[in-house]
């Protein structure tokens, strides 16, 4: 079958945007469906448009909302490259920051200049995503002088505010219920804290896993990812998404686990030396199980609400005592601002850059015809 489709680079992550009218009119078959657009489950993903990473094996489905003061709803799904499965619990916050572009250059949403404010719904965290594009000549700009760590080159800026985002995924704040719990893995007893702001990520001290916090992602060895997964899984079963020893293959993308430490002086992977004065903490994710090249948007605004909390494992280092926090990550240090009403938090706002890079047409491998709109 022939699907329109769009490739757009949203942040650090690139994926593919499909119109709902375009998708399986029966929504089992969604899952199948991107399976076989992605190439998966394989590893190079060389028979579909996957690019081999977790970064790139993403994929948006875009509806023009009849929801009252909502423009566009977007379904995020984690397409698996290993494993014949599509994660769709959680939300991609850099994915995210393509759908405003994607849904003025589709003429949903009309072009407004200077500056098109476009509000999304997430209907995987039933979330509400306040994105404002430039926009120059009816058409959304792209050129400017915004810059991202991770990504070559500059661009213009897209600002992205998450609101009321507690509770994304799980309901709660704290999942558990507890600000810290306390697990056993690979022998001895450590402190985890399970926190959920637009996505549920589960937080551990470096030192903890006998980690400095300034790894870069290709020093983690196998053995340490499959420590790291292990705590994980744990954390995934206390959030109810699948028993410990099925975590990895049914809930392999949340909660995301992720290593924090205090300032320290540390080598980007660009070779660029960060200051610790010039951070608030030190973050390290890992996506579908393999290290995060820089930092998830969604990592970086529930740890952005992480300093804001009291007792968690944060506690001992990490303080807000400002409005923007910096979190450095393997590329560099991204900034979040909050805004605050009598104290508490409404929105955490964030800046990407995003760009289509294909439009067109992907042939799948199986005919869905019998239950599809193109039929």
């Amino acid at each position: 079958m022939r699907i329109p489709v769009v490739i757009m680079r949203g942040g650090t992550s690139k994926g593919i945007f499909i119109n709902f009218e375009d998708m399986p009119d029966d929504r089992v078959l969604w899952d199948e469906f991107l399976l076989d657009i992605m190439g998966s489950p394989d590893r190079r993903q060389i028979d579909g448009l996957g690019g081999a990473n977790s970064l790139t094996s993403k994929a948006a489905v875009i509806k023009k909302s009849d929801r009252p003061d909502i423009d566009i709803d977007y379904t995020f799904a984690q397409v698996s490259i290993d494993n014949q499965m599509v994660d769709f619990k959680g939300n991609c916050g850099n994915i995210s920051s393509a759908v405003g572009p994607y849904a003025i250059n589709q003429g949903l949403v009309p072009a407004v200049e200077p500056v098109t404010t476009v509000r999304i719904f997430n209907t995987n965290t039933q979330k509400v995503i306040i994105s404002e594009v430039e926009v120059e000549d009816g058409q959304v700009k792209t050129e400017g002088m915004c810059s991202v760590p991770g990504v070559p080159g500059t661009g213009s800026p897209v600002y992205l505010s998450f609101i009321d985002a507690e509770g994304a995924v799980t309901g709660s704040l704290f999942p558990t219920g507890n600000p810290v719990d306390i697990i056993e893995t690979a022998g001895r007893m450590i402190k985890i804290s399970i926190i959920d702001v637009a996505n549920p990520l589960v937080f551990v001290n470096a030192r903890d896993v006998g980690l400095t916090g300034s790894e870069l992602p290709h020093e983690f060895t196998a053995e340490k990812l499959s420590e790291l997964e292990e705590i994980r899984s744990i954390a995934a079963e206390k959030c109810q998404f699948a028993k410990k020893e099925d975590a990895t293959r049914l809930s392999p993308a949340v909660p995301k686990l992720t290593i924090i430490a205090p300032p320290e002086n540390f080598t980007d992977v660009t070779g660029v030396e960060r200051k610790a004065e010039d951070m608030d903490c030190r973050i390290r994710m890992l996506s579908m199980q393999k290290p995060h090249q820089a930092l998830a948007i969604t990592g970086a605004i529930c740890t952005t609400a992480a300093a804001f909390l009291d007792d968690t494992i944060f506690s001992g280092f990490m303080k807000a005592e400002s409005q923007i926090i910096r979190l450095a990550h393997p590329a560099g240090i991204m900034e979040t601002k909050v805004d605050l009403i009598a104290g508490e938090i409404c929105a955490i706002k964030v800046v990407r850059t995003a760009r289509i890079i294909l439009e067109g047409s992907v042939y799948t491998k199986n005919d869905y015809k019998f239950i599809s709109k193109l039929a």
